[in-house]
């Protein structure tokens, strides 16, 4: 029960502002891969492209964790838990995609941010979370302005519950990682951050692959676009080695609530993104209902941990 106890307990001053940095840089990194992953999805399998993905971030992870350890990878204890950790994964990446194909990265995005209010079910499910009523409002709040932007700003639709096939897929990949914040906690059994991240993106990427073998074959991949092999290199390196990690190091700081808070700027950086990339800008409707998920993650992040 102590050992339990210890890995509820949440980080205070500087541990817990370097823990909120990681979570903006959480928000920032992927946010770029809905963008730059609609690029290459009419190209490439939504398996195909997450298989490769993982074999260079894999590798990416094992080169860092043997040099933080003077050559040696430890070995992973009781598997069954990158098993477990890496399905959740694996699930919410595979949809990611196959979503990608079916609607714009905005609404892709704006699925992602219903992700806190999932988390804080999970949270108090798995950790015995309950978040502070202040934190419950702002997770509702930032929630109604998702839901907003998901239905693009039109409140017929909105009215007319008309919500695409690609968000409708989207959303149990979203759940999936909302369960993994709290797991993350749940499942350490103290080993140093690296290597937890490691073993995770390894049992991610068996899922992954096994999902995808017939995928896999059928790819022309010598045909492939140069915007492919670009996605795969931004995707393996910073939204699969480097957003593990920083999840991880935040969920150790931070309440699964929160951790996942940061889920509200996504859309944000999407609208911007997609404007700077040429892709067109969001209609102010639809930006109106990203700052309020932006407004609301302030509240979130200033709100106290108990």
């Amino acid at each position: 029960m102590a050992d339990i106890a210890v890995k509820r307990s949440h980080a205070q001053g500087r541990d817990k502002l370097v823990g909120h940095l990681a979570m903006l840089g959480f928000a920032a990194l992927v946010s770029g891969s809905y963008s730059i992953g609609a690029m290459a999805a009419s190209h490439i399998g939504p398996g195909a492209i997450n298989t490769v993905r993982f074999v260079f971030g894999i590798c990416v992870m094992a080169s860092a964790v043997a040099l933080l350890n003077k050559g040696r990878i430890p070995a992973p204890r009781e598997v069954w838990r990158y098993a477990v950790l890496g399905f959740l994964m694996a699930v919410f990446f595979i949809t990611m995609f196959i979503a990608l194909r079916l609607t714009t990265p905005v609404a892709t995005g704006a699925v992602f941010t219903l992700m806190p209010l999932m988390a804080a079910g999970f949270g108090l499910l798995f950790l015995g979370e309950k978040p502070r009523a202040i934190v419950l409002v702002g997770l509702v709040v930032a929630a109604c302005g998702a839901v907003w932007v998901i239905f693009r700003g039109d409140a017929g639709a909105l009215l007319a519950f008309d919500l695409g096939l690609g968000e409708l897929i989207f959303l149990i990949g979203v759940a999936c990682h909302a369960a993994y914040a709290p797991l993350v906690r749940r499942l350490n059994r103290g080993e140093a951050l690296p290597v937890f991240t490691l073993w995770t993106l390894f049992g991610t990427g068996i899922w992954i692959a096994l999902y995808s073998v017939p995928e896999l074959f059928e790819t022309d991949w010598a045909t492939m676009p140069a915007i492919v092999w670009i996605a795969v290199a931004y995707l393996a390196v910073f939204t699969t080695a480097g957003t593990t990690f920083l999840v991880q190091f935040g969920a150790m700081r931070l309440p699964a609530a929160k951790v996942m808070a940061y889920t509200y700027l996504t859309p944000s950086f999407i609208i911007l993104y997609e404007g700077l990339l040429g892709h067109g800008w969001a209609s102010g409707a639809v930006a109106a209902g990203a700052l309020v998920t932006m407004a609301a993650l302030v509240v979130l992040a200033m709100a106290p941990d108990r």
